[in-house]
Parts: C-alpha cells; sequence; structure tokens
C-alpha cells in the first residue's frame, strides 16, 4: 500500500473522530471530505495490487473525469426538480461556500465508483463469470436506444416521484447501443465475447458505494434526506430499502455515460486540430 493510501484511511478516522467530536466544519463538509479518503485509500489498494491505478498511471483522465462527474450528477439533480426524491438540509448559507460543497462533493461520485470497480478487477471478481456469446442484431440495439430514450423522456413529460428508476435504467439503454456503435467500451462489446466481469464489477461496486454514502450521509451535519415513496417506511440510513436498487445501475450508466463522453469529446478534438490544417492547405 503506497503512503497516499495510509493517508486516506487516516483521513477518513480523523474526519469520523472530528465529526463525532462536535467539529462544526467537518459536520458540513464531512461527505466530501470523507470520500476524498475513500477514494485515496481504494485507489492505494488497487495500486498495490495490480501496479496500476487511477491516480498513479491513469491521473491524466482527472480533468475530464472530475468534470464530467459534476456535470453527470447535475442532469440527476435537474431530474429531481421534477421528481422531488431527494433534498438537502443544513448546507452552509454563504451561497459561495454552498457551491464549494456541492461541486466538491459531486467531484467524488465518478472516481468513487471507478476505484469501487477497479478494487474488485483487481481481485478478480466475476472474472469467471461468462455467458454464451450474444449478438443483437441492428434492430435490437435500435430498438434498445430508443426505449432508452422514452424511459428519459417519460419522467419529464409526466413527472412523478415513483419513476426515478427509469432514469436509472434509460441511460444505460441509450448509452450503450452508441458506446458500441462508435467504438467506445461497451456491455454490448461485452457480451458479443461473453464477459460480465465489467458489469458485475460496476453494478455490485456501485451499491457498495451506495451503502457507504447513505452510512456516511446518515451521520453528516449538512446531508440529504429521501422522500422516495416506495418503502418509505422501512429505512436503511436515511435511504427507503427499494431506493438501494437504484446504485448498481447508477454506476453502470455513470460508466457508460463517461466512455460516451470521452469518445465524443475525442472526436470533437481531433476534428478542431484538423480544421485549420485543412484551411491552410487551401
Amino acid at each position: 500500500m503506497p503512503a497516499y493510501g495510509w493517508t486516506g484511511l487516516a483521513v477518513i478516522l480523523v474526519a469520523e473522530a472530528l465529526l463525532f467530536g462536535g467539529a462544526p466544519v467537518i459536520g458540513t463538509y464531512f461527505t466530501p471530505v470523507v470520500w476524498i479518503g475513500y477514494i485515496l485509500f481504494a485507489d492505494g489498494w488497487v495500486f498495490a495490487r495490480r501496479g496500476r491505478s487511477l491516480l498513479t498511471t491513469g491521473r491524466h483522465e482527472l480533468p475530464v473525469l472530475l468534470p464530467f462527474s459534476i456535470g453527470s450528477w447535475l442532469i440527476f439533480e435537474g431530474y429531481n426538480l421534477l421528481l422531488k426524491n431527494w433534498y438537502y438540509v443544513d448546507l452552509p448559507l454563504p451561497q459561495p461556500l454552498r457551491l464549494l460543497g456541492f461541486a466538491w462533493a459531486f467531484a467524488t461520485i465518478l472516481p468513487a465508483l471507478r476505484e469501487t470497480a477497479d478494487l474488485l478487477e483487481a481481485h478478480g471478481a466475476f472474472a469467471t463469470w461468462r455467458v454464451r456469446p450474444i449478438f443483437l442484431s441492428p434492430r435490437a440495439e435500435e430498438a434498445l436506444l430508443a426505449l432508452g430514450g422514452a424511459l428519459l423522456l417519460y419522467p419529464i413529460l409526466f413527472p412523478s416521484p415513483y419513476l426515478f428508476g427509469l432514469v436509472w435504467v434509460g441511460f444505460i439503454l441509450l448509452c450503450d447501443p452508441l458506446n458500441r456503435w462508435l467504438g467506445a467500451p461497451s456491455l454490448l462489446g461485452d457480451l458479443r465475447e461473453g464477459k460480465t466481469q465489467t458489469f458485475w464489477c460496476w453494478f455490485v461496486g456501485g451499491t457498495i458505494c451506495g451503502v457507504l454514502w447513505e452510512f456516511w450521509n446518515y451521520w453528516a451535519a449538512a446531508k440529504w434526506h429521501y422522500t422516495v415513496p416506495i418503502t418509505a417506511e422501512w429505512k436503511i440510513f436515511e435511504m427507503p430499502v427499494a431506493g438501494y436498487l437504484g446504485f448498481g445501475p447508477f454506476a453502470v450508466e455513470c460508466y457508460l455515460m463517461y466512455n460516451l463522453a470521452v469518445l465524443l469529446g475525442r472526436r470533437g478534438l481531433r476534428r478542431a486540430a484538423a480544421g485549420p490544417e485543412r484551411g491552410a492547405a487551401r
């Protein structure tokens, strides 16, 4: 374990101690602080297992990964404005500090999911879970894309607090066919080779992160509460039991959305770089 991994574990433990000791700043910013500790610790663990990790050999991704983590979560916050499944309490009153807390916390979401999936993969989890190769026809893939778009559009047109499950699934069905067609990593591409490890690492990793999100959120001062109407009377920490079913699909769709965004971004940069050269040639 590299030194920064142990530092991450120390950050978690010290943050817990200060939180229960009544430190107001830690209580307000507990969520982003503890998740920074988790990311450092998990990344150090991944590096110790396989000699490479996001924060070492993959740190060139961070300028894209962190803004994407914020931006992608803002999409789900936009859905929540309509569907009203959660709300925040005891946030910092000065607007700049509140925005800092939001950006900081949102920036940890995708890295945490990525580190957890990488950690499972580094330990060989689900490596033997293979299926017979599955090839969907172009029409079937087009149908998945259309269904994904419909699932994402329906809650906008007919908002209801019961419909957030459509959002958690919709981006999977929308993005995965696009990823396969464009050559980005995709679940459909994996199925053509009989592979399922990536899906399960992200799905289970998302569930692990979900439990930790709710555990640490429960004790924080600035936090979120849920108004999920399904199993609202049965909660684990702040989350109704049914809500835990959404963390796995959420992680998978984050994986697919990020792959698609990176691919489109690279193609856009290549076209922008090629533009002036073509102009000069004329």
